[in-house]
């Protein structure tokens, strides 16, 4: 099993020789205005993708399927709507089936708790996408944990800590564990993903898993950078099991 880092949230999970693309946000940078409910921010993206546009297409090409966590822009992006074949296998979480179906994907999966797929274990996970009427606002958001033999890895998703999350870690005890950091937040209210401090609840709540903290520098209300997650998880004598890697970069 191997899991690059795109940008994001996009990131690219090999496993059982078939490649994973996990939510795909391809847009190049600045195309997006500043979100409405956050005034003042940059355009997003605020960076390029890693790759050029023949590197994305040649990518592309490799795909097996894609997995998507939700369909927020910043995990599935017009962009990758247009190049991503219509006939690919997508897997979703069961309330955003009817949409990517209207989009004109023709293979869309709904899980609605586990598959296997080319021998491969997908099981879906609960998150909540932020606290009080904005968390109710930001919809229904899912994570995977995903399995082949004695390969594993969960994928959290855009989730803040949670029972959902503590439960998926009791549930399915992974030792590799990607979290959707940044603390991206609007005008008003708490952190809609993770902050720091929830990173920190994750990593003591298991401390034999590795950490990877990817959905930074790249969306537009993101309030914590790298170099800030990074001072604070050496404030905490993290750096040996809490990661946080730069685009393009393989996460293991």
């Amino acid at each position: 099993m191997r899991l690059q880092l795109l940008r994001n949230a996009t990131q690219i999970l090999s496993v059982n020789g078939k490649n994973i693309l996990i939510d795909p946000m391809f847009a190049a940078k600045d195309t997006f205005d500043p979100l409405p409910a956050a005034p003042g921010t940059p355009r997003a993206p605020l960076v390029d993708l890693p790759v050029n546009d023949d590197e994305l297409l040649s990518l592309i090409k490799q795909i097996d399927a894609v997995l998507l966590t939700h369909i927020h822009f910043d995990h599935w992006d017009k962009k990758a709507q247009e190049l991503l074949p219509k006939d690919i296998t997508l897997f979703c979480q069961p309330a955003n089936t009817e949409t990517i179906s209207a989009q004109g994907f023709t293979n869309v999966i709904p899980i609605n708790d586990k598959l296997i797929w080319n021998e491969i274990s997908i099981n879906r996970t609960g998150g909540r996408h932020g606290t009080g009427e904005i968390g109710e606002r930001m919809g229904i958001v899912s994570g995977y944990y995903i399995n082949h033999q004695n390969d594993a890895v969960y994928i959290a998703g855009d989730t803040i800590w949670c029972d959902e999350v503590r439960q998926a870690i009791d549930q399915f005890k992974p030792d590799r564990i990607v979290v959707n950091g940044g603390a991206a937040r609007f005008a008003t209210g708490d952190p809609i993903v993770m902050n720091i401090e929830d990173v920190i609840k994750v990593c003591r709540y298991t401390p034999l898993a590795k950490i990877y903290v990817v959905h930074l520098e790249a969306v537009s209300h993101g309030t914590e950078s790298r170099e800030q997650i990074k001072t604070t998880l050496k404030a905490n004598e993290l750096t040996q099991q809490c990661f946080v890697p730069n685009d393009g970069e393989l996460l293991f």
